[in-house]
C-alpha cells in the first residue's frame, strides 16, 4: 500500500533534514508523528519514526547532562540557499569561497589551512547564497561536526583539483567518509526512502584548476572508482568568466524561484525578495513572511508569469520566478 504522505508531512520532513541540534531533531520528529497518515502503508515509517524520536531524545538528555568534549559549531542558515563546500586538503575550497563571498579565509599551497567552517555570502543578482568552508576531509579524519553540515545543506559542492594526481583517491576518500555516515552525495537532496537514516544530498563536482590537460582524465579516473555520476564542471579560478559561470551554476542548482510581495495599493517591495522551492505556492509564501498570515490566507492576486496580472489565485497557486504576490487574509 502506498504511503501518500501529504505535503504538510513532506514539509516536516525537510525541517528535519534541516536540524542542526538533537532538540530540533525531536520537534520535527513528534510533529511529522503527528502529521504523517495512520494506515498500513506507513506502519514501518512510523516504526522507524518512533525509533529516531527514542534516540533524538536520548540525545538531548546526554547532551545536557555530558560535559562537552569536543567543539560544535552551529551557523544560522541564511539567504537564498546553504551551500557546503567539501573536500580534500588543497582542493579548492577556500579560494571558492573568497573568489564569489566577500569572506577572507586564509588560502595557502600547505594543506589543512581551513581549521573551522568559515561562511560568506554569495551575491546573486538581488538575493544571496550562503557558502560555507569547511575543514578538508582526508582518509583517515573527518571532523565529527562536518556529517551533520553536509546533511542539512541546501546543496553541497565536492571541490576536485584537476592538477593533481592525487585527486581521484581524494575525493573518492571524501565521498567514503561521508557515507560510512549515512550521507550520501548524488544528484538529489531528500531521505532514502527505504531507510530515514540514510540522507541524499545533491552535489556538484568543482574541478578547479580545469585547464590542466589531464583534469578531464583524472575525472575519469575517480568516477571508475567510486561510481559517483555528479554533475561535473571544469573551473579555471584565474578567469572571471569562470567565476561568474561557478556563481550562476550554483544559484541554479539550488533550484530556487524569487518572489516580491506587496500591500494592497502600495508598489512592490523589489528590494528583497523571498526564495521559495521551485514549485512554491502562495501558501509557502504566507509562511515565509508570517505563521499567521498563512494560518489567516484568503487569497492573493498575482503579477507575473504564473498568472495574469491582477488575478485572484488560492493559496496552493503554484508560483513562477520573479511573480510580485498581493496576500489577503
Amino acid at each position: 500500500m502506498p504511503a501518500n504522505l501529504t505535503p504538510q508531512y513532506q514539509k516536516a520532513e525537510e525541517a528535519f533534514r534541516r536540524a542542526q541540534s538533537p532538540q530540533e531533531r525531536v520537534d520535527c520528529l513528534e510533529e511529522m508523528l503527528q502529521l504523517i497518515p495512520k494506515h498500513k502503508g506507513t506502519e514501518k515509517l512510523q516504526a522507524d519514526l518512533k525509533t529516531k524520536l527514542k534516540e533524538a531524545r536520548e540525545e538531548v538528555h546526554a547532551e545536557k547532562s555530558t560535559p562537552k568534549t569536543t567543539r560544535s559549531y552551529r551557523i544560522p542558515r541564511q539567504g537564498a540557499g546553504t551551500v557546503i563546500l567539501i573536500g580534500a586538503p588543497n582542493s579548492g575550497k577556500s579560494r571558492i569561497l573568497k573568489e564569489l563571498t566577500h569572506a577572507q579565509p586564509e588560502v595557502a599551497a600547505y594543506p589543512f589551512t581551513t581549521r573551522e567552517p568559515l561562511p560568506g555570502m554569495m551575491p546573486w543578482h538581488d538575493v544571496a547564497v550562503q557558502l560555507i568552508d569547511t575543514p578538508p576531509v582526508t582518509s583517515s579524519h573527518i571532523e565529527p561536526y562536518l556529517t551533520s553540515f553536509v546533511r542539512s545543506a541546501d546543496l553541497a559542492v565536492l571541490c576536485f583539483d584537476g592538477s593533481s594526481d592525487d585527486a581521484p583517491q581524494e575525493a573518492a576518500d571524501v565521498i567514503a567518509q561521508l557515507a560510512e555516515r549515512k550521507t550520501r552525495l548524488g544528484s538529489l537532496t531528500g531521505f532514502d526512502e527505504e531507510d530515514l537514516s540514510h540522507i541524499n544530498v545533491r552535489t556538484l563536482l568543482a574541478v578547479t584548476h580545469g585547464s590542466d590537460p589531464d583534469a578531464a582524465l583524472r575525472v575519469e579516473m575517480f568516477r571508475d572508482a567510486t561510481g559517483a555520476d555528479l554533475e561535473m564542471k571544469l573551473i579555471e579560478l584565474e578567469r572571471a568568466e569562470d567565476r561568474e559561470f561557478l556563481r550562476n551554476w550554483i544559484y541554479a542548482a539550488l533550484g530556487v524561484i524569487r518572489v516580491y510581495t506587496k500591500r494592497p495599493g502600495k508598489p512592490a517591495d523589489k528590494e528583497s525578495p523571498f526564495t521559495l522551492p521551485q514549485g512554491g505556492t502562495v501558501e509557502d509564501l504566507a509562511l515565509k513572511v508570517h505563521k499567521d498570515l498563512a494560518t489567516g490566507l484568503k487569497h492573493a492576486r498575482i503579477w507575473g508569469t504564473s498568472a495574469q496580472d491582477g488575478q485572484t489565485v488560492g493559496r496552493e497557486h503554484v508560483l513562477a520566478d520573479g511573480d510580485v504576490v498581493e496576500i489577503h487574509g
